[in-house]
């Protein structure tokens, strides 16, 4: 695999969804609710992007293939970009910048707490993704890009919650979630049984 090659197509590929949604709009052709398809549209793609992202790190170590790690930055960043355009179209389309309006929402509202709690979560990770505050934080850059856990979980909390009719979705990302938590559990698990297992060879 050559990630130079590759990146500019994953780049792009990050950006159609974008693309697509403007130029539906450009033909008014985002349906009798314009406000509500975008928001649904980027709030799928932020969530898209976060399982993906989680996902880098356990398709690396089974399938072998290094080289995806290069990948794990780009489409996070692009998971910050669309949890923005999510959220902007709610606070400037959908609220026109109202501030009381949006305090009661995220105050009453479970599903906009949850969502609310999710983009300002992501809020450190984009911010601290560059290759100067990795080598700034060290180790702590680990610890805190482990917010992404807590990202994930406030994200399908919010499309559950959000959700009336259709839980397949919303019900696909948790499932997706789980599975990729219980992997990094049994990995942990793993490292912790082989370094056991060295210690007692040493002492033997």
């Amino acid at each position: 695999m050559r990630p130079k090659l590759i990146k500019p197509l994953v780049f792009i590929a990050c950006l159609m969804p974008v693309a697509n949604m403007a130029f539906g709009g450009f033909r008014a052709q985002l349906g009798a609710n314009p406000i509500e398809a975008i928001t649904h549209e980027t709030g799928d793609w932020t969530m898209i992007l976060i399982m993906t992202t989680l996902a880098i790190t356990p398709l690396r170590r089974i399938t072998g293939i290094s080289e995806l790690i290069s990948f794990r930055r780009m489409i996070g960043l692009f998971a910050f970009f669309y949890g923005t355009l999510h959220f902007l179209t709610y606070i400037w389309l959908d609220k026109f910048f109202d501030m009381h309006e949006i305090v009661k929402d995220v105050y009453k509202r479970p599903f906009i707490t949850a969502g609310f709690t999710a983009f300002v979560l992501m809020i450190p990770l984009a911010l601290t993704s560059t290759k100067g505050w990795i080598r700034r934080l060290g180790k702590k850059w680990t610890a805190l890009h482990r917010l992404i856990y807590g990202t994930a979980l406030a994200g399908v909390v919010h499309y559950i919650w959000l959700t009336k009719r259709d839980e397949a979705k919303p019900f696909m990302y948790a499932v997706i979630l789980a599975a990729l938590m219980l992997w990094r559990a049994w990995a942990w698990w793993e490292k912790r049984r082989k370094v056991s297992g060295a210690r007692v060879a040493e002492a033997a």
